[in-house]
């Protein structure tokens, strides 16, 4: 009987490493035994901005070379790709392919997608996401192997399997479905109809060095030494979830894979091949974003709406300007999908009014500048 997630150790990236951890958190999905000569899989990366592999916020280039490897060897044709945040353009994908060590992938026999093109999906069994826009080269692919990076978020608490699908809507067309999906709940719920749409064969882990606090671009590595395998993305995220300290109901996705029936109420009812506590890391820092305290109002009672929002009002969580960090690059007001920031005196205003919580400008800031705040009455509660 196959588990629902395997954990392994995998303490560094040296490429013996590598390779053997890849081998023992496949094998009880059957490796690729499902690998004929001649498929062509996609490796989805997570691939999010133009960062040096050392910062932890994409997925490491030795183990996409090792699973490359493992696929060439039986004959399939291995092709890594994301679409990162911004443009959807040659010249800066390949900017970020650059910076984060792509090109170590052709060298042992990948391909780095370089079909920019777009297509048009309508998926009438999605919960919210029915018509969506996406990366052709998804397309070419007989298998998706979704190959993440673990880290914080600041809009859905945590970055993993699921999130990572999102990389399929091309980067500068993101910032609209933050518009279309401002409550976190709907925001999770595209996500997750994203993940069952394009179905990846396998979920990959790299939690050998993880990323902590102001994720998931802005934090701090934090080493783990673990490498996490499954079948299904929820499952995994369920798994890692874990590991970092966040109870399913902080995690939106989770939640919403709940809704579904894709993964059971805790962890603790997964099979797990291994030793979690060997990983886990209870002082993980971790960004508090409230989603426990989400609004349950039906929208149909007067008091009930009146209730949730004040609720959120006094519980959300808002991005927040830390000044010593801000170079006045102006980035955040350009990338904002709402148009709630305005530069004044080389300095981001956020008009609170407009602001629909979406984070870009928190997820993008390449100076760590915008951070997650939480009221202090929200802090109280958790206390």
């Amino acid at each position: 009987m196959k588990p629902d997630v395997s954990v392994v150790s995998c303490p560094d990236y040296a490429e013996a490493s590598v390779k053997q951890a890849l081998g023992q958190a496949l094998a009880p999905f059957g490796g690729l035994d499902w690998v004929e000569p001649g498929m062509r899989i996609v490796i989805k990366a997570n691939l999010v901005s133009a960062m040096r592999p050392e910062r932890s916020a994409t997925t490491h280039p030795a183990l996409l070379c090792a699973l490359v490897r493992m696929l060439i060897q039986r004959g399939a044709q291995a092709i890594v790709g994301d679409s990162p945040g911004g443009l959807y353009q040659p010249w800066y994908v390949e900017r970020v392919y650059s910076a984060t060590g792509m090109a170590a992938v052709e060298e042992v026999g990948g391909l780095l997608n370089r079909d920019f093109s777009e297509v048009d999906a309508r998926n009438p069994q999605a919960k919210v996401c029915r018509n969506f826009r996406y990366t052709a080269y998804l397309d070419q692919a007989d298998a998706i192997i979704n190959f993440c990076k673990l880290k914080t978020h600041g809009m859905m608490a945590m970055s993993c399997g699921a999130k990572n699908m999102f990389g399929a809507i091309p980067g500068t067309i993101k910032p609209e479905y933050h518009f279309r999906y401002p409550d976190p709940r709907d925001f999770a719920r595209m996500i997750v109809d994203l993940d069952e749409y394009f179905a990846p064969r396998l979920t990959i882990v790299d939690a050998v060095d993880c990323m902590e606090g102001n994720g998931p671009t802005s934090g701090t590595p934090r080493h783990m030494g673990a490498l996490v395998a499954g079948e299904s993305p929820h499952k995994v995220d369920l798994f890692c979830a874990g590991l970092i300290g966040l109870r399913r109901d902080e995690v939106p996705t989770l939640e919403a894979a709940l809704e579904r029936g894709l993964i059971p109420a805790s962890a603790e009812e997964l099979a797990v091949l291994g030793n979690p506590g060997q990983f886990a890391i209870p002082d993980f820092q971790r960004i508090a974003t409230g989603n426990s305290h989400l609004f349950k109002g039906d929208g149909r009672s007067l008091a009930k709406r009146i209730r949730g929002e004040l609720l959120q009002h006094l519980l959300s969580q808002r991005p927040a300007l830390k000044a010593s960090k801000c170079v006045g690059c102006g980035l955040c007001g350009e990338i904002c999908p709402a148009k709630a920031i305005e530069m004044k005196g080389k300095r981001p205003r956020i008009d609170r009014g407009q602001c629909i919580r979406c984070f870009c400008c928190q997820e993008f800031c390449p100076h760590g500048a915008m951070r997650v705040h939480r009221t202090a009455i929200a802090r109280m509660l958790d206390s």
